[in-house]
């Protein structure tokens, strides 16, 4: 499970600084030529749009990863930890379930939105719902993942993990 996650951290990794690069760096060109030329390049709006959403899914799926999304955890925290353990596996199994839904939802769209191409480079919009297809994968697996690390985790170690240092 932890070769899973760390090839998916390194998968998104690479995909963030790589897109982000890309897009910095035709950003400032095509800047750089308007002011010098008073013309920058025809397709130096398409590919920071199509590159976007592929960086924004990246850090989406990092932020899944290092468990830095929103979580509200007052009711789990007054469980048991028996049935904090419960609580998590039913989570996180839904979750999977939600992810693995989105991911077909997406995977029927891609012949749709694959006949929509640039304007300029021709490029077929399933490249860009291509990110959204393979973000929702990882999502999928990171929350199966999770779901079994709860299954193997005892009750009392889960609580310890999963609980917060309240000091009363």
């Amino acid at each position: 499970m932890h070769k899973l996650e760390s090839a998916i951290t390194r998968s998104c990794q690479v995909i963030l600084w790589v897109t982000l690069s890309v897009i910095f760096v035709i950003l400032c060109a095509n800047t750089l030529l308007r002011y010098a030329l008073g013309s920058g390049l025809q397709w130096a709006n398409e590919v920071p749009e199509m590159l976007f959403p592929w960086l924004v899914m990246a850090g989406v799926v990092l932020a899944a990863v290092q468990g830095s999304h929103i979580a509200t955890t007052f009711l789990r925290d007054r469980l048991k930890p028996q049935a904090q353990r419960w609580l998590s596996i039913v989570v996180w199994s839904a979750v999977a379930a939600m992810y693995a839904t989105l991911s077909f939802a997406t995977y029927r769209m891609l012949p749709i939105v694959h006949d929509e191409k640039s304007p300029i480079l021709g490029i077929p919009t399933s490249v860009t719902f291509g990110c959204v297809l393979l973000g929702m994968l990882c999502l999928m697996l990171l929350a199966v993942k999770d779901s079994f690390m709860a299954i193997k985790t005892p009750a009392a170690a889960h609580s310890e993990v999963t609980a917060p240092n309240v000091h009363y």
